[in-house]
């Protein structure tokens, strides 16, 4: 059972003094099992992308196979994420969370114990078509959180999910370095990860329309409207596809590292991920969505030219770096914009916009690769600094409801439910 009486689709009913301490209750046990959530979703994803070399070699694959493989894994999740947006009409977004998460876990290490190319196209499958399924019902209870708390924190769920990502990498690289099969790497990593998510999804809380989204409810989610969010989401996806997939080779063959130092730049990447992640929450109830915003494009954009005018290896991890600083941001409060622009159909707005993250992803990494092979790497870099610096003409989307949570300012251990803002 959560702690205190809960409502219908998840909050706790407000009745009095002792029923606001029981939601403040559920509310902070919420956002704990849905940090878990997301903590274990880049756990697996990084297990997953960091040993395609692996997967490659275990099935036989071949190098001209091997991309349709990969576009497929996105192209599913977008489909997962379309059938999210309509199975929230019937289910909450935490059952999805719940029995999605599993999947996801088996799917991986059924990847790293099948022996047919058909069993690991079968898997890929299912895991792809359940991420798209669990990353959109994920950010689905994050703005809805977001919204029950009264302040910013949906990028601490991302930096979450970051700190994973950091873990399931260097799980990946022990698995490599001591030669295990994948089955060996995964099997005990999915033996705790499984019944831990399962533990927690119990604590899963739901968002119920309330305040301005009471008043807005049954409104019509307008994709004119979400358009700007969508490109946000496109262009900040084909910034991170640039990083994981071609750091690593524009530092060795274009500025002439090591291959050892060639490894770093992901890394560091995922670290200053984490970094900006943690404390950006604070900004944002600080400066505005719209501010942090513009400044995270801003870093970004300066990354990718550090990157494309870097005389040598080092130059270029500095670039990386700010690139990692300045792309941790958009990502998450692209989703919280989409659930103050439409509060009364914020589940669905979100798992439209989620398609966009895997767009970003099939678009990002070949247009780098084209650019790269036809003109220059350094030119290709100028690319997604472009689009990056787009973002600054629709940072005003970020602001379409108020972005400072609580009358304009910020108000410490705050939680607006409703019209009333009851504090805890």
């Amino acid at each position: 059972m959560l702690p205190g009486g809960v409502g219908a689709r998840g909050y706790p009913q407000v009745g009095g003094g002792s029923t606001l301490a029981r939601m403040g209750d559920v509310l902070r046990w919420g956002r704990g099992a849905l940090g878990v959530a997301f903590f274990v979703q880049g756990v697996a994803f990084a297990l997953l992308v960091t040993r395609i070399p692996a997967v490659q070699e275990r099935y036989g694959v071949s190098d001209g196979l091997l991309p349709v493989f990969l576009a497929a894994v996105p192209v599913l999740a977008g489909v997962g994420s379309v059938a999210t947006e309509q199975l929230v009409k019937r289910v909450r977004p935490s059952r999805l969370l719940r029995w999605s998460q599993p999947v996801v876990l088996l799917a991986l290490l059924g990847v790293g114990a099948g022996r047919s190319v058909l069993q690991l196209a079968l898997c890929l499958a299912v895991f792809g078509l359940a991420v798209g399924m669990l990353d959109a019902s994920m950010n689905m209870l994050g703005v809805s959180l977001q919204r029950a708390y009264g302040r910013s924190i949906i990028l601490g769920f991302h930096a979450a999910y970051s700190l994973g990502g950091i873990l399931g990498a260097s799980l990946a690289w022990a698995g490599a370095h001591w030669h295990l099969a994948l089955w060996v790497s995964y099997l005990p990593v999915v033996a705790v990860l499984l019944p831990g998510a399962l533990i927690g999804s119990r604590w899963y809380v739901d968002g119920e329309p309330g305040g301005a989204a009471e008043e807005a409810r049954g409104q019509v989610l307008v994709f004119r409207l979400l358009l700007p969010l969508c490109l946000v989401m496109t262009f900040a996806y084909i910034g991170d596809s640039t990083v994981s997939n071609w750091s690593a080779k524009y530092l060795k063959d274009v500025l002439g590292s090591s291959e050892q130092l060639a490894t770093v730049p992901y890394n560091v990447y995922m670290v200053t991920t984490l970094v900006g992640r943690a404390v950006g929450d604070f900004g944002v109830r600080r400066f505005g969505a719209s501010g942090v915003v513009r400044a995270g494009a801003v870093v970004a954009a300066g990354g990718f030219a550090v990157v494309a005018v870097a005389p040598g290896a080092w130059v270029g991890m500095l670039g990386f770096t700010l690139l990692g600083l300045g792309l941790c941001v958009l990502v998450p409060q692209t989703f919280a914009a989409a659930g103050r622009l439409f509060p009364g159909a914020s589940d669905a707005a979100v798992a439209r916009l989620n398609i966009f993250n895997y767009v970003g992803f099939l678009v990002g990494s070949p247009l780098v690769g084209a650019l790269g092979d036809a003109w220059s790497y350094r030119g290709a870099m100028l690319v997604p600094m472009v689009l990056v610096l787009v973002t600054l003409f629709f940072a005003r989307s970020f602001g379409a409801r108020p972005d400072r949570y609580g009358g304009g300012h910020e108000r410490a251990r705050a939680v607006d439910v409703g019209r009333g803002g009851h504090g805890l």
